[in-house]
């Protein structure tokens, strides 16, 4: 498969290119940036090297992807890849934070093992050094036009991941959330980033048609959204290493669950009980069709994404890759 040759070619050099910027030194910051190793998954928590899986690097790799599908050379653009991911996984330790989650990918979360204030200071550090990262965009010779339209374009990004934090948070104690508002928060939250590495590596492709990949990636952030949706509902956790049914078991307002909400009075009657009834929440959002609808809305936004992709022109060994890669993500098994 092209996707897994990509991935194995470019996986080292994303994190080769972030680890650049993440020097560990042996002074008196060691702990500082210790914490961001941890947190990457290059040291465990006394800072020793240590290889943990943490995460599939989807995001640089879009990037890269598009860059090349525009005809770019997909290794000009890797220090926009990085400063993506560095951008997610600032987002993923202020998360922890507010989310008040002991664990990310099977390990403790920062603050758990630092303290909220040095997880604060390290993920705004990540912040800055993710924006740092895209200087290095010259080195790699590109021209400081094109770098200062990456730049817009990641800081207006910065400020959406942070917008759909707010409508997330605001969220958990409210009665009532729309469909509407659910996914507005989500085209924020999820699928802005996403958006973000698609068209940023269109831009460093010098391509003309850098609005297509934007929708592209936005579409394919949506859809990528709902199925996950669908997975902390229905997925088989030997597949997903995620348990199933775990986002009713913790009443989080998806939009399977919103969608049932809207059209089941039992449902609501069950979410708002002291203890939930997991396994009459699932009969009921059957019942309302809430499955099938997320599938039907998965699906939308997965054809949408592809017609972005038909219109910017991706074509070659990596258009078909970005597809093949489209076809991955949207095809977990649920």
């Amino acid at each position: 498969m092209a996707l897994q040759a990509f991935f194995k070619d470019y996986f080292p050099l994303i994190e080769a290119e972030m680890r650049a910027c993440l020097p560990l030194p042996a002074d008196a910051l060691r702990v500082y940036y210790g914490m961001l190793h941890y947190h990457m998954g290059w040291s465990d928590e006394q800072f020793a090297p240590a290889h943990i899986k943490a995460g599939k690097r989807m995001r640089p790799m879009l990037c890269l992807l598009t860059c090349q599908a525009a005809g770019g050379v997909a290794q000009r653009a890797l220090p926009a890849a990085a400063a993506i991911e560095l951008l997610h996984n600032f987002s993923l330790i202020h998360d922890d934070i507010e989310d008040n989650s002991p664990t990310r990918r099977g390990r403790a979360t920062v603050w758990t093992l630092w303290g909220v204030p040095q997880a604060i200071n390290a993920g705004d550090g990540l912040f800055a050094i993710a924006h740092q990262a895209l200087e290095r965009l010259t080195q790699a010779g590109v021209e400081a036009a094109r770098v200062l339209q990456v730049q817009v374009m990641f800081n207006r990004t910065c400020l959406e991941l942070t917008h759909g934090q707010h409508l997330d948070i605001g969220f958990e104690t409210r009665q009532s959330v729309t469909v509407a508002e659910y996914m507005t928060m989500i085209a924020n939250k999820t699928a802005a980033l996403i958006g973000a590495s698609a068209a940023i590596g269109a831009l460093v492709g010098d391509s003309e048609r850098v609005d297509d990949y934007a929708d592209f990636g936005r579409q394919l952030g949506l859809a990528f959204q709902i199925q996950d949706d669908i997975l902390g509902i229905w997925g088989d956790e030997a597949l997903t290493g995620k348990s199933a049914s775990s986002d009713l078991a913790t009443r989080k307002k998806t939009l399977p669950v919103l969608y049932g909400l809207e059209r089941s009075e039992r449902l609501r009657i069950v979410y708002a009980a002291p203890e939930m009834n997991v396994e009459a929440a699932v009969a009921l959002l059957s019942e309302a069709g809430a499955r099938e609808y997320a599938q039907a809305e998965a699906e939308r936004h997965h054809s949408l994404a592809l017609e972005a992709l038909d219109r910017s022109g991706a074509g070659g060994e990596a258009g078909a890759t970005l597809r093949e890669l489209v076809a991955s993500l949207l095809g977990r098994v649920a």
